[in-house]
């Protein structure tokens, strides 16, 4: 049935909006990647992968360990050797549209910070001529956008992670770790974005790491790490639909739950890291780049 106009002006506002905001994203996220990620990125994931290419002059600010002394020796004058990436990378943004995700209890919500974060490391693959390719997941894995390269694959990931409505509200974690693992037939750098408000997800995650580079990148709400006082309060299982009632004036309870919370990502951490798995904790109240910055210099300095 053909849309009638009142239809096809509303379609085209929603059209013009998410266009504004693929654009917004765009540019911020390119220009965090750029000026923030300079460098990183390609010493933390393509420093083992460089083969030999050629000798050239020496040039101020080449390292001295690159200097081919045989060369210098033979010309009189310093060469470096000339190193380039073995292989192009491939990027898959595994990102977590559950009911959950949609909660912000302050300006953004955790799917405003998903984006942000899936934005910034698309465009740093992209800036690296690696691809990136984007999985949206729920209750069960809903979209699935095979890794390319170019800056039309960039704008695709963001614009479909965007536009996506998730089909079912609950969050199966361990579905999409068993997807990655049949899809993804070579060696892959994974970013698991989401919250981690899910159960029995360890063992697909165990091999998903043992196969490919899997981050685990956790969305915090600052609610998530203190209630604050504001009498009795309806709580609701945004995935669940569950209610229920409490009193926020209790600091007890609100204690015990900061510390039931914060007992709870403790153990996810520990289960994770004994996976080989790197942890990025991302408060949605503050910045996505300062965690990635800090993660990526972590990672550096474990490298070297």
């Amino acid at each position: 049935m053909p849309l009638g106009p009142e239809r096809d002006d509303d379609a085209a506002v929603l059209t013009a909006q998410l266009l504004r905001q693929v654009r917004r994203l765009e540019i911020r996220a390119r220009h965090l990647a750029e000026d923030m990620f300079a460098g990183s990125y390609r010493s933390v994931f393509k420093g083992s992968g460089i083969e030999f290419s050629e000798v050239r002059r020496y040039s101020p600010g080449d390292a001295i360990g690159n200097i081919d002394w045989n060369v210098t020796a033979r010309t009189g004058y310093p060469h470096v050797k000339q190193h380039v990436d073995e292989r192009q990378l491939t990027v898959l943004l595994a990102v977590d549209a559950s009911g959950s995700i949609e909660y912000g209890s302050l300006d953004r919500r955790k799917q405003d910070v998903a984006a942000e974060v899936a934005g910034l490391l698309a465009f740093s693959a992209i800036r690296n001529s690696d691809k990136v390719g984007l999985l949206m997941f729920a209750a069960s894995v809903e979209k699935f956008i095979p890794p390319e390269s170019g800056r039309k694959q960039g704008l695709r990931v963001i614009r479909e992670m965007l536009h996506h409505r998730p089909q079912e509200r609950g969050t199966d974690i361990a579905e999409a770790l068993e997807f990655v693992s049949r899809v993804l037939t070579r060696r892959a750098i994974v970013f698991l974005i989401s919250d981690f408000h899910a159960q029995d997800f360890w063992r697909p995650m165990s091999v998903a790491a043992r196969r490919h580079d899997l981050i685990a990148v956790r969305l915090i709400d600052p609610r998530e790490r203190d209630l604050p006082d504001a009498g009795l309060v309806e709580l609701v299982d945004a995935e669940a639909g569950g209610h229920v009632l409490v009193d926020t004036s209790s600091e007890q309870y609100r204690r015990r739950l900061r510390d039931m919370l914060a007992a709870r990502r403790l153990e996810q951490t520990q289960q994770m890291t004994r996976r080989g798995v790197d942890v990025i904790e991302v408060p949605t109240d503050g910045t996505a780049i300062d965690p990635l910055v800090r993660f990526f210099e972590l990672r550096r300095r474990r490298l070297r």
